[in-house]
């Protein structure tokens, strides 16, 4: 299938890449928000195809894939000629809901377009407004790099934690910096004593050193960093909130709770006890392998564009 979608988030595409699709991505000359292009973080293979913005409109494509609110209010109206717009149409929501968690509507209103979220925690607290709505839990390859632990500290991995404030934990983070040897991973870390960003290709073979991934954040979807640490098997230290709760199993593959003076004292049980951390990030494998393949995710994702292409065809 031919899709035509956004440069968003470049680990998701990266990994929907994988899949049996040909994606199409337009780029422009400011590079701004959505035309990157392939950009030179990700080894794209040559089905992620890039299209200068104004020639998308000579294309012909078998699904539209939204990934964003600007994608669906104002940039296919930009790129996309009236016809285009007519095509098969999936939204893929990345994010939890915002800014409040319970009662934040969400902007898809065409109910001709699928919507798709990433946890069904989303799905919950979204407020929905299109009958077609669906989940597809991240898929990730089996990595490279397996966990080894030398590094006895903890790793987070989060771009701008400091400015984004709350919602990514900062104040979490800061009061366990102050406990225990952790470093701090990601864009902008770098101006308050982070490491900054670790691209891509070699994130995983950087992470998978440390002893354990904690990850601070308060409200969101299911980090696909932490999904990449499992994978690798790697013990987790999360908040017990949003998907997290649903998948992770305190005491076995992960500490998780919502009392930060717990998870500090499993972190302590990790940096003390490498063998202890080894079995639980086993663990956190065996859950990955089972929740995040990327059979399933292919297998998914083909049949969301399907659904979406079907009833297309059937409403005409």
């Amino acid at each position: 299938m031919k899709i035509f979608t956004w440069h968003i988030h470049g680990s998701y595409l990266y990994y929907l890449s994988q899949c049996d699709l040909d994606i199409y991505i337009p780029v422009n000359e400011k590079k701004n928000e959505g035309y990157y292009g392939r950009g030179k973080t990700f080894p794209f293979g040559d089905n992620v195809i890039e299209v200068p913005a104004e020639e998308v409109r000579e294309l012909n494509f078998d699904c539209i894939l939204f990934q964003s609110e600007k994608n669906f209010r104002i940039d296919q109206y930009e790129v996309l000629s009236a016809e285009q717009r007519l095509l098969p149409a999936v939204y893929l929501e990345h994010n939890a809901p915002g800014p409040h968690p319970v009662d934040s509507s969400h902007p898809l209103y065409d109910a001709a377009v699928v919507l798709v979220h990433v946890t069904h925690y989303n799905k919950l607290m979204w407020n929905n407004n299109v009958p077609m709505v669906k989940v597809i839990q991240h898929g990730i390859p089996e990595p490279e790099h397996l966990y080894t632990g030398e590094i006895n500290k903890g790793i987070v991995v989060i771009n701008h934690i400091k400015e984004r404030g709350r919602i990514t934990g900062w104040d979490i983070f800061e009061r366990v910096r102050a406990e225990l040897p952790i470093d701090l991973a990601g864009m902008g870390t770098e101006h308050y004593g982070g490491l900054g960003e670790v691209l891509f290709p070699r994130l995983n073979a950087f992470t998978s050193r440390y002893r354990f991934l904690f990850n601070p954040i308060r409200h969101t979807s299911f980090g696909l960093s932490v999904c990449e640490a499992m994978m690798a098997g790697m013990p987790v230290v999360s908040l017990a909130t949003t998907e997290y709760a649903n998948l992770l199993v305190n005491g076995e593959c992960a500490f998780i709770n919502t009392n930060v003076d717990i998870l500090v004292e499993g972190m302590k049980k990790l940096l003390n006890d490498l063998p202890y951390a080894t079995s639980m990030g086993q663990c956190a494998r065996a859950v990955a392998l089972e929740q995040f393949n990327m059979e399933r995710f292919n297998r998914e994702w083909e049949e969301v564009f399907q659904f979406a292409i079907n009833k297309k065809n059937v409403s005409v």
